[in-house]
């Protein structure tokens, strides 16, 4: 049986996405499946699927918005600043960061340091668009932070074009909104839907699994 493979697509400043990041890790290690990272500009994904950025949205759903995080942040037991001071962050540099990790170091440390952004932005209400901020933190775990960033910020254009080109792919596979996941063309839309990626997992490798 080949192993499985979860298309992710991933914003570094989504909300939804920090409450999903280290569930959906360890999910993909519990089905021993292999993950690829796509990173997305919402910015380019939202104007061609129907979205809208935060602050033309309604104010009705805007509202609705924190409540939602705050009742998952108290049911996942996960630390959130609903409104930090740095959202949005002063500029694109965490999708850099993570792009130049995965370009450098494949997805394991791409994962590990948006993880580790997730936290300065929606837990420590840090500005992840400040290469000082984002330096630190990612030194403070045991990561090369200068060096991260200085290869985000030198090789800038080439990332922000594979960051253009995930995001076309993102469209293409009919990814409106972040997190998703995507398994045989069945897509999963949010960190609410992890329940149900960890079903369809399981029924999977159940109906794979040769007869005795």
């Amino acid at each position: 049986m080949s192993r499985t493979i979860i298309d992710y697509y991933f914003s570094s400043v989504s909300p939804w996405n920090y409450l999903a990041s280290v569930r959906f890790r360890h999910l993909a290690e519990r089905h021993k499946a292999g993950i690829r990272l796509f990173v997305m500009d919402l910015g380019l994904v939202f104007p061609e699927t129907g979205g809208l950025p935060l602050p033309k949205r309604a104010p009705q759903r805007q509202a609705y918005r924190l409540q939602e995080l705050s009742r998952f942040s108290r049911y996942l037991d996960v630390p959130l600043v609903l409104q930090p001071a740095s959202f949005p962050p002063s500029s694109g540099l965490g999708n850099l960061v993570v792009m130049a990790a995965r370009e450098g170091g494949g997805t394991d440390r791409a994962l590990q340091v948006s993880e580790i952004l997730f936290s300065q932005l929606w837990a420590e209400d840090r500005d992840i668009g400040s290469p000082a901020v984002v330096t630190s933190a990612l030194d403070n775990a045991g990561l090369p932070g200068a060096q991260l960033v200085a290869d985000a910020r030198a090789n800038e254009d080439r990332y922000l074009q594979l960051i253009a080109d995930d995001s076309r792919r993102a469209v293409d596979a009919n990814i409106f909104g972040a997190p998703s996941f995507v398994v045989d063309d069945q897509v999963f839309w949010g960190q609410d839907r992890l329940d149900l990626l960890d079903w369809y997992l399981t029924s999977r490798a159940r109906e794979q699994r040769p007869e005795s």
